[in-house]
C-alpha cells in the first residue's frame, strides 16, 4: 500500500480517489468537458509509479498528475495548475486579525512558515469537527498545544500540557534540590508548575547539621524562584505557584514575603485556606499553627487570633496584590475522587485553574460561548444549546487525543506515569462577557446566573457522556474505582439519570474533565473575552508614534464594544446600554456570583482575579474573601488598581530604541522588560499601555505583551 505524507506531516494510505475528483474539477472547466477514463487512468498511473516507495508526499503526486495531463489534455492541465494555486492561497488564508493578533500568532503559534491550513490541521491533528471549530472561533486548545502539537515528529521535546504539580516537597536537603531538578525538567519542556512548601520545617526548628536550626520555610521560596527564572522556552521564563497551608507556624512570614520586591520575583504565592480557620475569622477565635518534624520529634505551636491572619492576607492583597487564597477543603470536596481515599491532591498549577495530584498534569482548551448566540445583538439573540453541547462532545474527544499524543512528550517518568493512571484533561469556557453583550444580558445580574446555570449543567453531562462513551471502547482510566466515583457529592448533584447510568457502564475515561483557564493570549488572538471574566474596559487609548511629527493618540475600543456599536450606529461611550459592564463598575459581589454559578459544574479549578478599584478597602478584600468562601469558589485573588506594588521603585520608561532591536536582542530585551514590570506591574514594559491581570499574569491591552509562558 501506497503511504502518503501531507503537509502537516500526518502519513496516511494512497487515495486514487481524490486524484480522480482533482483531475474532474480541473476538467469541468474546459469545453471537453470531463474524461471519466483518463481520470481514473491517472489516478491508476500515480499508484503504480509510487507503490514501490515507502512514502511519497501530496507535492509529488500533484507534480506528477500535472505532468501526465500536459501530453493528453494540456487545456486541463493549466487549469488544474490554477487549482492548486487556488488551493495554496486558500491554505494561506486565515483569521482577519489585528497587528496584536497576527504578531501572537506569528510569534507565539504559528511553526516555521506553516500555512494557515497547515496550523489548523496540524493543532487539530486531522480531527474534522475540531479543525473546522478552531476555524470558526468557537474553539481553540491552550498554548502548549497550539505551539507544540506534531513537533515531536521533527525532533522537538516540548510537553502538550500547560499544567503540572510536583509532590510536596519533604522536609530534606534532597527532596529540596530533586524537587529544583523536576521543576527545571518540566520548564525546559515548557510546563509550568504548582508546589506546596506546606511539609518544609518552620523558622528556628532544630536541624541535624552544623546549622543547629533552620532559616525556615520561607527561605527556600528563592531557590524555586531562582530556578524558574533561569529556565525556560523560547526566551520565555517557567511558570510557578508556591503555596503553604494556612496553619504552618511560618504563615505570616509566607504571607509578607513579597513585600520585598527583591524576594520571589518569578512565582505567585497563595495560602491554602480551611473551613477551620474561616469559621475562626467569622467567630472570631483564636487559631493553632503547628508543624511536627518527624526527623526530631519536635512539635512546633502558636496560638494565634485567627482576624490578624485574615487580616494580614487582606492587607497585602490590598497593598502588593498577593498571596491569593485557596479554599482547600472546597477544592478536596468537589471533584469526582472526592470519595476515593486513596487519591489525593498536591497543589494547582501556577494560574489555578487545575487542582492535581503529585506529579499530575493537564493539557487544556476551551469552548467560546460568544460563537454560539444566534441573532447577536438583537431581541431573537439566544444561546445555541445543542450545538455547544456537540461541541463539548468533540473537544473532549479531542483532549483525549491529545492526552494519548502526550504521554511520551512529558519531562519525567512520574509524569508520564500519573498521565496514565488518571488521565486528567481540561476543558473550559471563553468569551462569557461577550456572550452576555450579544445577548442584552447584563454581567452579574439574576438573568446572567441563571443563563449559566444552563450552560454548565449541559457542559458537565456532555463532558460525562462523551468520558462514558470512550471508557466503553477504550476502557476506563487505569485507577477508576466504581464506587468511590458514584458517590461522588460532584457527580450526585450534577450527573442527569441517563448519564449516571451510562457512568455505571462503563466508567469514565477521565478523572477529571472540566476546568476554566485565563485564556488571556488564545482569548486575544480570536478576539474574546478571557475565561469567566468581565470585560476589562470599554476603551482604551493607544499611542502612534512619528519620527516627523507629535505622537498621535487614539481610542480603540474593545472588540465586542466596537461590534456592538457598529451594528447600533453608536459614536460614543456614553451611549452604550447599562448592560455593558466592565471590572470597573461591577459590584465585587456580583462577580464572585457568576464564578460561584460556574464552580457548580467544573471539577477542577476556575483562574480568576477580580479586578477592583483603586478605592477598594481592606474591609472590602475582607467580606470579598469570606463571601468567596461561603459561595463555594476553590480559590479567588484581587488586583487593586495603583496598588503599592505598582508605585514602588518607578523608573522612566525604555526608550523606543530597545523596541527597535527587538530582533537582534529579543531575550535581553525581555529579560529588561520583566524587571520593569516587577516595579510597575500595571504598565506595560514595551509599550507604556495598560496591564491586564487575570489568572496570575498580566498581558497588555494594547501589545500583547505578556511575561508569563504559553
Amino acid at each position: 500500500m501506497v503511504r502518503v505524507e501531507k503537509r502537516n506531516g500526518k502519513i496516511v494510505d494512497f487515495e486514487g480517489e481524490k486524484i480522480e475528483i482533482a483531475v474532474k474539477k480541473a476538467m469541468e472547466e474546459t469545453e471537453k468537458g470531463i474524461d471519466e477514463e483518463l481520470a481514473k487512468e491517472i489516478s491508476e498511473k500515480a499508484y503504480e509509479t509510487f507503490k514501490d516507495l515507502d512514502v511519497v508526499n501530496i507535492e509529488q503526486i500533484q507534480d506528477f498528475v500535472e505532468v501526465e495531463l500536459m501530453k493528453t489534455r494540456p487545456e486541463v492541465a493549466r487549469k488544474y495548475i490554477i487549482y492548486r494555486e487556488e488551493r495554496a492561497k486558500l491554505r494561506e488564508q486565515g483569521w482577519s486579525m489585528s497587528d496584536l493578533q497576527r504578531d501572537i500568532y506569528e510569534k507565539k503559534y504559528r511553526y516555521d512558515s506553516e500555512s494557515f491550513e497547515d496550523f489548523l490541521e496540524r493543532v487539530s491533528g486531522g480531527n474534522g469537527p475540531v479543525k473546522k471549530a478552531i476555524k470558526d472561533k468557537k474553539f481553540m486548545p491552550a498554548g502548549r498545544i497550539l505551539a507544540g502539537r506534531g513537533l515531536d515528529k521533527l525532533g522537538r521535546k516540548v510537553t502538550l500540557s500547560n499544567c503540572y504539580v510536583m509532590p510536596k516537597v519533604e522536609d530534606n536537603i534532597e527532596s529540596i534540590f530533586d524537587t529544583a531538578k523536576y521543576m527545571a525538567k518540566t520548564y525546559s519542556y515548557g510546563g509550568g508548575v504548582g508546589l506546596s512548601i506546606s511539609k518544609l520545617r518552620p523558622k528556628g526548628a532544630k536541624v541535624n547539621n552544623a546549622a543547629s536550626t533552620t532559616t525556615g520555610a520561607v527561605s527556600f521560596m528563592d531557590l524555586f524562584s531562582m530556578v524558574t527564572g533561569l529556565i525556560g522556552m523560547r526566551g520565555r521564563r517557567g511558570a510557578l505557584m508556591l503555596n503553604m497551608d494556612i496553619n504552618h507556624p511560618d504563615i505570616e512570614d509566607f504571607i509578607d514575603v513579597k513585600n520585598d520586591l527583591s524576594k520571589v520575583t518569578y512565582a505567585n504565592i497563595s495560602v491554602n485556606i480551611t473551613d477551620e480557620f474561616m469559621k475562626a475569622v467569622k467567630e472570631d477565635k483564636d487559631f493553632r499553627l503547628y508543624f511536627k518534624v518527624d526527623a526530631t520529634g519536635e512539635e512546633i505551636e502558636k496560638i494565634v487570633r485567627a482576624r490578624d491572619i485574615f487580616r494580614k492576607i487582606a492587607y497585602n492583597n490590598w497593598n502588593m496584590a498577593e498571596p491569593g487564597v485557596l479554599y482547600v477543603d472546597r477544592i478536596n470536596s468537589w471533584h469526582l475522587l472526592s470519595e476515593d481515599d486513596e487519591f489525593e491532591f498536591a497543589g494547582v498549577n501556577p494560574c489555578a485553574e487545575e487542582t492535581l495530584p503529585a506529579f499530575g498534569s493537564c493539557n487544556l482548551s476551551s469552548i467560546n460561548l460568544s460563537e454560539f448566540v444566534k441573532h447577536p445583538f438583537t431581541k431573537y439573540a439566544r444561546f445555541e444549546f445543542e450545538k455547544f453541547g456537540e461541541m463539548v462532545r468533540n473537544g473532549v474527544i479531542y483532549l483525549n487525543e491529545v492526552l494519548d499524543e502526550n504521554m511520551n512528550l512529558h519531562a519525567l517518568k512520574e509524569q508520564r506515569e500519573m498521565s496514565k493512571a488518571y488521565r486528567q484533561i481540561g476543558l473550559g469556557i471563553m468569551g462569557l462577557a461577550d456572550m452576555f453583550i450579544k445577548m442584552g444580558v447584563r454581567y452579574g445580574s439574576s438573568e446572567s446566573i441563571s443563563l449559566i446555570h444552563q450552560i454548565g449543567r449541559i457542559m458537565i453531562n456532555e463532558a460525562l457522556r462523551q468520558s462514558a462513551l470512550l471508557a466503553s471502547k477504550y476502557g476506563p482510566f487505569p485507577k477508576y474505582k466504581r464506587d468511590a466515583v458514584l458517590a461522588s457529592p460532584f457527580l450526585i448533584s450534577n450527573a442527569d439519570d441517563d448519564v449516571l447510568e451510562l457512568i455505571k457502564e462503563h466508567g469514565l475515561r477521565n478523572s477529571q474533565l472540566l476546568t476554566i483557564p485565563p485564556t488571556g493570549s488564545i482569548a486575544t488572538l480570536i478576539g474574546c473575552s478571557n475565561g469567566v471574566e468581565p470585560i476589562f474596559q470599554v476603551s482604551y487609548t493607544r499611542k502612534s508614534e512619528s519620527l516627523h511629527s507629535e505622537d498621535t493618540y487614539y481610542k480603540v475600543f474593545t472588540p465586542i464594544v466596537k461590534e456592538y456599536m457598529d451594528k447600533n450606529n453608536l459614536s460614543y461611550e456614553e451611549e452604550l446600554p447599562d448592560f455593558i459592564v466592565t471590572t470597573s463598575n461591577l459590584n465585587y459581589r456580583e462577580r464572585i456570583e457568576v464564578q460561584a454559578a460556574w464552580q457548580q459544574y467544573i471539577d477542577a479549578s476556575i483562574s480568576s482575579t477580580v479586578n477592583v478599584p483603586n478605592e477598594f478597602t481592606v474591609e472590602e478584600v475582607e467580606d470579598l474573601y469570606m463571601y468567596a468562601w461561603e459561595r463555594g469558589l476553590k480559590g479567588i485573588t484581587i488586583y487593586r488598581d495603583g496598588c503599592a506594588r505598582s508605585g514602588i521603585l518607578i523608573t522612566d520608561k525604555k526608550k523606543k530604541s530597545n523596541l527597535e532591536r527587538i530582533d537582534e536582542l529579543k531575550e535581553e530585551i525581555n529579560k529588561l522588560a520583566e524587571e520593569e514590570l516587577k516595579k510597575d506591574p500595571d504598565t506595560c514594559p514595551m509599550c507604556g499601555g495598560k496591564m491586564n491581570h487575570s489568572g496570575g499574569c498580566e498581558e497588555c491591552q494594547d501589545c500583547g505583551y505578556s511575561p508569563c509562558a504559553v
